[in-house]
């Protein structure tokens, strides 16, 4: 008997392999997850979505190991941006 895997991971995709390519994307903050009031920047239209700092990258991220400081308080996009999906697969081969 064998048991079909779907949708498994390529073991070689992780986030510190592409340097979080996807923390340079905006994110709407749509649901209050907790993101500490430092990292919320107000938009023109007075939304709430993600600071990102000059050199483009969510101001969560840390610099030095590319992964995210406020893990646990993370906007829901973010938690819904599946390591290994198609949009993580589009954004790896626009970004590197």
């Amino acid at each position: 008997m064998s048991i079909s895997l779907h949708n498994v991971i390529d073991p070689s995709i992780s986030c510190f392999s592409c340097k979080a390519v996807c923390c340079k994307l905006e994110v709407m903050l749509i649901t209050d997850t907790g993101v500490p009031k430092e990292h919320i920047k107000i938009d023109a239209w007075g939304a709430e979505t993600m600071l990102r700092l000059d050199d483009g990258w969510c101001s969560a991220v840390d610099r030095d190991t590319m992964m995210c400081t406020i893990y646990q308080n993370r906007p829901w996009v973010c938690r819904e941006f599946a390591t290994g999906s198609q949009e993580c697969l589009d954004e790896r081969r626009e970004g590197l």
